[in-house]
């Protein structure tokens, strides 16, 4: 089968192949294109997601493994555990109170093995736009009115996608992203699109499935 992948250059909206029928190159499904909120929106509902490189046009990915958490698996180690009870009270977690905060920390966290971030100066306005339509959502994690931790990601209509999270304290981040399935199960979220597996997350019972899995969970 001839593998193809789709380019746009044009600051229109993309219109980007079907996922289910096309392979991909490297698991990028489409080149170039505006990082518009009309185009994040319409990746999204496609289980299409942007990954900027540096001196590359801007990416655009649908793995054919896909990282995802089911709830219903969610594993949080007994050391964690003690650690929340003994942290949880003076830790106020808020929904959406500063989501501009959470992506710029985000960028700004520096993680093993990585040079700068993927997330740049037009991630962080157009998913910030995101956020004030309603899309894209941050959950804060504050000790005495300082933002200590946080993490966001794209709520479409038919699951979340996490994206980035952020720590100032040991265990922040996992603790926020432990809030963050509480919040999602409440809303009637079952599972968590992870995108890639890191060692984190998979601590949390993060797995791959494959692509086409993937997509019929998002149907």
């Amino acid at each position: 089968m001839k593998i193809v992948a789709f380019v746009m250059y044009a600051p229109m909206r993309i219109n980007f192949p079907n996922p289910a029928t096309t392979e991909t190159i490297e698991d990028v499904i489409a080149v170039g294109g505006e990082l518009s909120v009309e185009n994040l929106i319409y990746a999204y509902s496609l289980g299409i997601f942007p990954w900027p490189h540096k001196g590359y046009p801007l990416l655009w990915f649908c793995p054919e493994k896909r990282g995802i958490i089911e709830f219903k698996d969610l594993h949080i180690s007994r050391s964690l555990q003690k650690w929340i009870r003994k942290n949880e009270a003076k830790i106020k977690v808020k929904l959406n109170h500063d989501f501009a905060a959470v992506i710029k920390n985000c960028r700004q966290q520096k993680r093993a093995g990585q040079k700068g971030s993927w997330i740049n100066a037009e991630i962080e306005k157009s998913y910030t736009e995101l956020n004030s339509l309603g899309v894209a959502l941050s959950l804060e994690c504050y000790v005495d009115d300082e933002l200590v931790a946080g993490i966001y990601g794209v709520l479409s209509k038919k699951y979340f996608s996490c994206e980035s999270m952020f720590y100032k304290i040991d265990n922040g981040s996992k603790f926020a992203f432990i809030k963050l399935v509480e919040h999602l199960k409440n809303l009637g979220h079952e599972w968590m699109d992870l995108q890639m597996i890191t060692e984190v997350s998979g601590s949390f019972g993060g797995k791959y499935i494959s692509k086409l899995a993937f997509l019929q969970k998002i149907k």
